[in-house]
């Protein structure tokens, strides 16, 4: 192979080396497209009135009515979590 022909490829090559490794590197501390948490607005608060819906305590059957339902964080109620209940409307 000729002199002149690897002194006019080699920094072509060295650069294409260069920007595969920092694109690499950078690689690794970034998050993979599409995983950033973006904030949703809160949801409306549903209206559950005519539904009758319950929180239970599965320990000592304590229940709470609930008229709106939002971001449900179900409460806990003698150490354990309460189980959602829907009923239909007695009437």
């Amino acid at each position: 192979m000729p002199t002149w022909l690897v002194w006019l490829t080699a920094p072509v090559v060295g650069t294409v080396i260069w920007k595969l490794g920092i694109a690499s590197i950078r690689s690794f501390s970034a998050p993979p497209p599409g995983s950033l948490d973006v904030e949703k607005p809160p949801a409306e608060p549903e209206d559950v009135e005519g539904l009758d819906v319950y929180l239970v305590c599965g320990e000592c059957g304590t229940e709470f009515h609930v008229s709106k339902l939002g971001e449900l964080q179900i409460p806990r109620h003698c150490g354990e979590k309460m189980l959602v209940t829907r009923r239909a409307r007695g009437t």
